[in-house]
């Protein structure tokens, strides 16, 4: 009897201590989130080269973490460059046609201290303000017009002669996060 009550109160310690350590240190979260982060960095690699960029998910956190969760499912690698123009790159559509994206859409959010800059990056939607997925595009010259219309989620920090270079068709070859913080 004794070593019956033994064993059920070790199993019992051995269930607390488990449930205990999955509780507080976060261990079984398999989502990641990015809503308490600052800033997170992403490297892209495309046929021409290398793209950092920084990402604001303390200031766009919808967009930034709707574009987090296709970079860590690889969606975005292998799609081409659909769109090139002397002023705008962009990527993100599966079916290359300007027209594709994920299956799930997104309420657009426009923050006063992220501008249509040059090498801003932001997500690309059809004319219903709501309905960007998974198509981003990245500046090459100012665009003013488009403030407060397309929600600018970061800047490339490295590359930005890689962004003048990218041409109709290139591939990214892969996106993955570099830090969070």
């Amino acid at each position: 009897m004794f070593k019956r009550k033994t064993a059920c109160t070790l199993a019992m310690l051995l269930l607390l201590t488990t449930f205990f350590t999955f509780s507080f240190t976060g261990c079984g979260n398999k989502k990641s989130s990015t809503k308490d982060l600052k800033e997170i960095q992403v490297s892209m690699t495309t046929d021409k080269g290398e793209i950092v960029l920084l990402l604001r998910p303390d200031l766009m956190p919808v967009t930034v973490e709707n574009f987090v969760g296709l970079v860590e499912k690889k969606f975005y690698d292998g799609l081409v460059f659909h769109r090139v123009e002397d002023w705008v790159i962009q990527t993100g559509d599966p079916t290359a046609t300007g027209s594709g994206g994920s299956d799930k859409t997104i309420k657009l959010e426009t923050h006063t201290e992220l501008k249509n800059v040059k090498y801003a990056v932001g997500m690309a939607r059809s004319t219903d303000p709501n309905s960007a997925t998974s198509q981003f595009y990245i500046l090459r010259k100012d665009a003013a017009s488009l403030d407060g219309k397309y929600a600018i989620f970061g800047n490339v920090i490295k590359g930005q002669e890689v962004v003048d270079k990218i041409a109709k068709n290139d591939k990214v070859k892969e996106i993955k996060v570099l830090s969070k913080k």
